[in-house]
């Protein structure tokens, strides 16, 4: 049985992508050789890992053990390809970064710039999920950094801050809020909010802030994005709580009224670097946390 490593990779692409064109066109490869990588696949473990039809692949019984493996392998060679990289002397290598949203709109594009023409060796591979994922990637050696919004740490993690992102309410610039130059979370949430992402850290501290006040939130519509908040918002459909570096990048127009959300909790948000707590990294990783930490706030 020989079972090529690409052809492993390729197969997780299919996955993920649902479709062998799209993963054709995501690897730059033509769909009729990837047909072929797959096909000899299958005859390698002698069992077919795919359903075709005209909407798409879905994996057999024997196709989703295959993927979990496969996707186990394509992990340990990754890990190999960057721990002998990192012996080299040279600052190289891939380095997993995961991030919450308010981390990619409002810091890392220009961190990230500056790290990549000093390291032009280490390649970044950004991933964007809600901060609690962020700490489960993290702890489950899925990431090698992430950014998230302070919380708890686990005990398994060091942390370090990133910046500073206190809460900002959007609203209508002819709100009668819009009157006052800071607002109270029990003013705001007299009006219908318009919410972001279900299970995230801004929605849960709302939430949490909400139930402590005991009032009722009236939910207007939730979206999943900083751009699409700002959007209802301006469409009249309620206001917004966003951290700074969103307002900033989304309501920063005379279509909005920007004021801060006068509660300590709201003024003391701020963003973290976290890493698995071990001996030693890789020298990609840690340059990488290095130039992620540098501005303290």
């Amino acid at each position: 049985m020989r079972i090529d490593p690409y052809s492993l990779e390729l197969f997780i692409s299919v996955v993920h992508e649902g479709s062998i064109a799209r993963a054709a066109d995501r690897n730059h490869i033509a769909p009729s050789a990837l047909s072929r990588r797959l096909a000899d696949l299958e005859a390698a473990v002698g069992l077919p890992l795919l359903i075709r039809s005209p909407s798409g692949v879905t994996l057999t019984e024997a196709g989703r053990h295959a993927f979990a493996r496969a996707a186990s392998v394509h992990d340990q060679l990754q890990s190999m390809a960057r721990e002998v990289q990192s012996l080299s002397g040279q600052v190289a290598g891939v380095v997993r970064l995961h991030a919450n949203a308010s981390a990619i709109v409002g810091f890392l594009p220009e961190r990230l710039k500056a790290f990549q023409a000093r390291y032009p060796l280490v390649r970044i591979e950004l991933t964007e999920q809600i901060s609690d994922e962020v700490i489960r990637a993290c702890m489950e050696q899925r990431a090698d950094v992430g950014i998230s919004a302070n919380g708890k740490t686990p005990g398994g993690l060091e942390s370090w801050h990133f910046a500073d992102d206190p809460l900002m309410v959007v609203l209508p610039p002819d709100h009668e809020l819009a009157a006052l130059d800071a607002l109270a979370f029990n003013d705001v949430i007299r009006f219908p909010i318009v919410a972001l992402q279900a299970g995230g850290s801004l929605d849960q501290a709302i939430k949490e802030h909400a139930d402590a006040a005991r009032a009722p939130l009236k939910l207007s519509v939730t979206v999943n994005s900083f751009d699409a908040q700002c959007r209802m918002v301006k469409a009249g459909l309620g206001v917004g709580i966003v951290p700074i570096s969103a307002a900033s990048a989304f309501a920063g127009s005379r279509d909005f009224a920007r004021r801060p959300l006068d509660e300590p909790w709201a003024v003391s948000r701020s963003l973290r670097v976290h890493a698995l707590r071990v001996s030693s990294r890789l020298k990609a990783v840690q340059a990488l946390i290095d130039a992620l930490k540098q501005t303290e706030g």
